[in-house]
């Protein structure tokens, strides 16, 4: 990392000291499958690739004229996939107005060229798209495992020399309902800033997701073997040292934003003892939405609407809409006042960014 970079760390770490994901609208979701099993890091020769963490194994196929998912996109993609399927309760996702727009949910700047990242973007999400999903826990007693796809059907409207341009028709993707299952049912909770700021490295967002995962339900001192480390992250890797240095380096990065993962290398492996999660508590929609999710694959035909989510960047656009104003005073205003029309916005940032526009105009007499 080089000492930009470090910076960068340390101000994501520092905002999120300051303000919980859920009040600065970054709480987002990962797959619990694959907060604990992880894609490829780099292009692999074949359609086909597997990770072991422990008992469990998850198994990876795509169609060979495609290839694999692999390094950051897909990691960013599927958190946005999971934090939406939580959030709209819906299989059926919409990539965003404009494909400009939807690479800034994912934190992403639009750039055309062979190396571009458009080109990048469409090329790992039309890879993970088409993409099936196996896992298989086995130990000496018992024997347990599931497939899903990861879409049931895609349609993406990318122009890479017009990224901001609206198009004729909408990015879609409908999830396998498997898939869909899987994820709304358990998620990890994780804070979008981090993973926006440890985007550079997969395996970082892999160790950062684990850890999230890990810390939420961990309640005693636990050492996990570095062989045992090097299957679920490192696989790639020849020799365990090269692996070591490769994770603790990457880890170093993750504390930073997670200081209070409370973890040390030891003789044998990686110490974890019991530490606060990085994102405290799973909101109460969610919970509700856990409860409903005991029968069958899809939700009722009329599910109570979600909670109003609003984006990172909706508060900083109040922001300049209202100058000097606490915006989150504005959201408890605004959401107040939604309540008592009791009508939801079809557009809810734009409509609060206009509801602080107009706190923020001076009063006529």
């Amino acid at each position: 990392m080089n000492q930009k970079h470090i910076n960068q760390l340390i101000d994501t770490a520092l905002a999120i000291e300051a303000e919980d994901a859920k009040h600065a609208g970054a709480l987002g979701f990962m797959a619990r499958v694959l907060a604990q099993v992880t894609l490829p890091y780099r292009a692999q020769p074949d359609n086909e690739f597997t990770r072991r963490n422990g008992a469990l194994e998850l198994t990876v196929v795509s169609p060979k004229s495609v290839g694999l998912p692999y390094g950051s996109y897909p990691r960013l993609l599927l958190s946005w996939v999971t934090t939406e399927a939580v959030r709209t309760r819906s299989p059926v996702l919409e990539l965003g107005p404009t494909l400009s727009a939807f690479m800034a949910e994912l934190g992403l700047i639009p750039s055309g060229g062979k190396e571009g990242t458009i080109p990048r973007l469409r090329n790992q999400t039309e890879r993970l798209f088409s993409s099936s999903i196996s896992c298989r826990y086995k130990d000496e007693a018992h024997t347990k495992g599931a497939g899903f796809n990861i879409a049931s059907n895609y349609d993406l409207w990318w122009n890479p020399k017009l990224p901001d341009q609206l198009p004729l028709w909408k990015s879609t993707v409908t999830l396998g309902s498997d898939f869909f299952k899987e994820i709304v049912e358990r998620p990890v909770p994780v804070d979008i800033r981090a993973l926006k700021g440890l985007k550079r490295s997969p395996m970082a967002l892999d160790i950062y997701c684990w850890l999230a995962h890990r810390m939420s339900y961990l309640r005693k001192d636990t050492v996990i073997p570095w062989h045992l480390l090097q299957l679920q992250f490192g696989a790639d890797y020849t020799l365990t040292r090269q692996f070591k240095a490769a994770f603790l380096k990457q880890l170093k990065a993750v504390h930073t934003i997670y200081p209070a993962a409370k973890i040390a290398e030891v003789d044998r492996g990686l110490l974890l003892k019991p530490s606060p999660p990085h994102v405290a508590t799973m909101p109460e929609p969610l919970r509700t939405l856990e409860k409903q999710w005991k029968a069958p694959l899809l939700p009722s035909p009329s599910p109570e609407p979600p909670a109003i989510r609003l984006k990172t960047t909706t508060f900083e656009k109040a922001k300049q809409a209202a100058p000097g104003f606490d915006v989150y005073y504005l959201e408890q205003e605004w959401r107040e006042w939604i309540a008592k029309k009791g009508e939801r916005p079809e557009h809810p940032d734009a409509a609060f960014i206009g509801f602080c526009r107009r706190k923020a105009q001076p009063k006529t007499t």
